[in-house]
């Protein structure tokens, strides 16, 4: 199967740093993910770093006091708890650089048709407050800035991280240019949810077809009705069969015949797409690695 060498990928080496190796959250997927999508020879002359981020950039969507507090280390005990993550110097630098690599991913997705970020997907990130191992919610900052800008008149928010986009969700319900979709499985984190725009809630153990004709349906009728100038697609690895977190029953074939869906369908349909890494979460961190990878290789073959 050859790749394509032009697709644009977006990194920077922030987005890893050194950190407790056995927590939930695997820090060091990013810099694995990078090192695996080079090692297929996807990374050539195709890749793309953002700028540093600072709390300023953020707060088109967030709360000042919030992402001030949030980088100063002043957000109390609770709030460092609602997140899940330890506070250090270096994970604020990658927070904060992120959306600015999901801003570029999209920029890159409306030249070219088709980008991916090597991370992304922080959608449990709230107005004012950090959730789920979110702290900034680069989905709806990236919407925002495109559709304050006028670089685009809509855009469709499609997330398939198996748990919902509450964050996402409530930081563009009063904009009206934004869609927010998310299938997420219903019994699951966070379990008190946002209204997206639509919201579809799959019931545990949801095998490989019934719910590929769940996402096929519904990206068909978006694309169709919406007619979106960008797809943002949140490419949530979380939804497989053996993750931590996911109690659904995907399996790996499945996750890769739906990246090839969703990209495929917003081709026909000549929408570029920007895709995000999402939730994935696995002891086996190389497996997780190549698991994120898959909606590059299936970017990549388009």
């Amino acid at each position: 199967m050859s790749f394509n060498p032009h697709l644009p990928l977006v990194y920077h080496p922030n987005y890893s740093f050194s950190f407790d190796p056995n927590h939930r959250f695997v820090m060091s997927k990013f810099a694995r993910l990078y090192k695996h999508v080079k090692e297929l020879g996807l990374v050539r002359n195709n890749l793309h770093q953002p700028e540093i981020g600072y709390p300023e950039d953020l707060a088109l969507v967030h709360c000042d006091t919030y992402v001030d507090d949030l980088w100063h280390n002043r957000l109390d005990a609770k709030a460092m708890r609602r997140i899940g993550l330890p506070w250090s110097p270096s994970l604020m630098a990658r927070t904060f650089t992120a959306p600015l690599g999901t801003l570029k991913t999209a920029r890159l997705a409306l030249k070219n048709g088709l980008a991916c970020h090597l991370a992304g997907g922080t959608h449990h990130a709230h107005y004012d407050f950090g959730s789920g191992y979110c702290m900034v919610n680069d989905l709806a900052f990236t919407a925002q800035t495109l559709i304050q800008s006028g670089e685009v008149t809509n855009v469709l928010i499609f997330d398939l991280d198996v748990h919902q986009g509450d964050g996402t969700a409530a930081l563009l319900q009063h904009q009206p240019y934004a869609y927010t979709c998310s299938i997420h499985c219903e019994k699951n984190f966070p379990f008190r949810k946002c209204a997206s725009d639509l919201d579809i809630g799959l019931a545990n153990n949801m095998g490989d077809d019934e719910y590929l004709g769940i996402v096929d349906d519904t990206l068909s009728h978006l694309l169709h009705s919406l007619n979106p100038d960008l797809v943002l697609y949140d490419a949530g690895v979380d939804i497989w069969q053996e993750d931590g977190l996911g109690k659904l029953d995907i399996s790996w074939q499945g996750i890769a015949r739906r990246d090839h869906l969703v990209l495929t369908r917003c081709q026909q349909h000549n929408t570029p797409v920007a895709t995000v890494i999402g939730g994935g979460y696995d002891r086996d961190h190389a497996r997780l690695a190549a698991r994120h990878a898959i909606v590059v290789e299936q970017a990549a073959r388009l």
